[in-house]
């Protein structure tokens, strides 16, 4: 059974990306998106045309100085590999207890289509929240060109954030 990791979090984010599930090179070297083939991270500083660092602790600085918190739907899995399409016996994290912990997330952004479909599947929508898909950073998902996945990312993220 494979475990996820403990969300990156504080009082202050308001807005919430969540995967399903880290990745065998994620869980092995304990950091979220941490496979190279994965464009989480460029994705992310390219929409504050900042400059993407390989240093996790910094990237964890990034996500604060943005207000945005990171976690994935699933807590538990059975999954050979990183494919979603591999996982079974699926147990889903704690989602009524991190939002009453965490009241001020207003804006939840699945970083692919099966990320919603866990979090639909197990928690529901939550009135007060605005929920969205983002196009897949996964390095699978190459049928979108990353430029067409940024300029999505850019127009879902930014104004959530405030930054347009």
């Amino acid at each position: 059974m494979k475990k996820a990791f403990e969300p990156i979090i504080d009082s202050k984010r308001s807005i919430l990306l969540l995967g399903t599930m880290p990745g065998e090179k994620s869980l092995e070297i304990q950091q979220y998106y941490g496979n190279r083939g994965n464009q989480f991270w460029k994705l992310l500083y390219g929409i504050f045309d900042e400059a993407l660092t390989d240093d996790y602790a910094e990237r964890l600085k990034f996500l604060e100085r943005h207000n945005i918190g990171l976690w994935d739907v699933l807590a538990y899995c059975e999954r050979e590999g990183s494919l979603d399409s591999k996982i079974l016996n699926e147990q889903p994290n704690d989602f009524e207890n991190f939002y009453s912990k965490y009241p001020e997330i207003k804006q939840v952004f699945f970083t692919s289509k099966n990320a919603e479909k866990y979090y639909l599947k197990y928690v529901g929508k939550k009135g007060g929240i605005i929920y969205d898909v983002l196009p897949s950073p996964s390095g699978a998902n190459a049928t979108m060109p990353f430029i067409k996945k940024l300029e999505i990312w850019k127009e879902k993220i930014l104004p959530a954030i405030g930054k347009i």
